[in-house]
């Protein structure tokens, strides 16, 4: 089946709608590599970004550092609506030689994620420090994303802090500074990730599931809209950075990362008055759309199908009278 941004880019075309108060979401993008059609489902093509540097820049959105729009959600000041990030994962030098020059020429901020032990490799397709200096120079912020990039929910605690300690270290020798934001390897994580990162003195953690900042009130736990060759057409761009939150709490189950029952109970209570929750539909990536049940605010989703070993994406959205759409999203692993 295709995924849910096939069936709703269409209507958003080209066309721009009405603001929506949304005061306490921003919507995050996530690019990896630019101008490398050796791997498309993490490349973003040039034409793509230029194409999404222009939207950006139509003065439609406020475009934000990434930490300043954390540090605002978390003292609960108000942001204006359609905010956006632009967060870009692992530090490759595409990052330098094509979409830095076009970002900075746009006055657009970003924040890299880099895992440390890719650039101490000195590998030739990732930056080396000296360029990361040379932007961070310029203003451009870089978060953690661990030493060696693992599948951080199959380590030990022990090697996780490793790779936590040992990078901030590689930060600070070279930069001169700890990350305040953490990034999270493949966007996998768990309870027990989680509360390791929140001891680590992080403000904010940003996994790579789909969803608008603001649904769920958790910090350590972001969405992320990813960008590539197949889903960066600018009709996705404008789906995600049109969203809107679908506040909810109650989240069930708790943990990232299923166990014994699979496939799990899946629910969630909306916290806010939304006038056409019939209209909510969900889907798994594994599965397609799937069976809701609904008790007033309280949304059971439900499938026979057993999650696979590895990720699994759910994205439930809600159209509104304007023509966006409320988003919330999980991701889910299987070891």
């Amino acid at each position: 089946m295709k995924p849910l941004s096939f069936f709703i880019i269409g209507l958003l075309g080209g066309v721009l709608f009405p603001s929506i108060a949304a005061a306490s979401s921003a919507s995050v993008i996530m690019y990896h590599r630019f101008g490398e059609a050796d791997f498309p489902s993490t490349n973003t093509t040039i034409e793509q970004l230029n194409a999404h540097i222009a939207e950006l820049t139509s003065n439609h959105y406020t475009v934000l550092p990434l930490e300043k729009i954390v540090v605002k959600l978390k003292a609960g000041q108000a942001l204006p609506d359609r905010t956006v990030g632009i967060s870009i994962d692992d530090g490759y030098k595409s990052i330098y030689t094509i979409a830095w020059p076009r970002l900075k020429a746009a006055n657009l901020p970003f924040t890299v994620f880099l895992a440390t032990g890719h650039i101490d490799r000195r590998s030739s397709s990732h930056l080396n420090w000296g360029q990361i200096r040379e932007m961070q120079k310029a203003g451009v912020e870089f978060g953690h994303h661990t030493v060696s990039h693992p599948h951080i929910t199959n380590i030990k605690p022990q090697h996780l802090n490793h790779e936590i300690n040992h990078a901030n270290q590689r930060f600070e020798e070279e930069l001169g500074m700890r990350p305040k934001l953490f990034a999270y390897p493949y966007g996998e994580a768990s309870l027990s990730i989680i509360s390791t990162i929140k001891k680590n003195g992080f403000l904010a953690a940003f996994g790579q599931h789909s969803g608008v900042i603001g649904s769920t009130g958790d910090m350590f736990y972001l969405p992320r809209f990813s960008m590539n060759e197949a889903y960066g057409n600018l009709g996705r761009l404008r789906l995600a950075v049109n969203a809107l939150p679908m506040k909810v709490k109650d989240i069930t189950p708790l943990d990232h990362l299923i166990g014994n029952k699979n496939p799990p109970s899946i629910g969630f209570t909306v916290t806010q008055s939304i006038s056409n929750l019939d209209k909510l539909s969900c889907f798994l990536s594994h599965a397609g759309q799937s069976k809701i049940i609904k008790l007033g605010p309280r949304i059971e989703v439900r499938t026979h199908k057993r999650f696979e070993k590895g990720r699994t994406r759910l994205n439930c959205t809600i159209p509104t009278e304007n023509n966006r759409w409320r988003w919330y999203g999980r991701q889910f692993l299987v070891h």
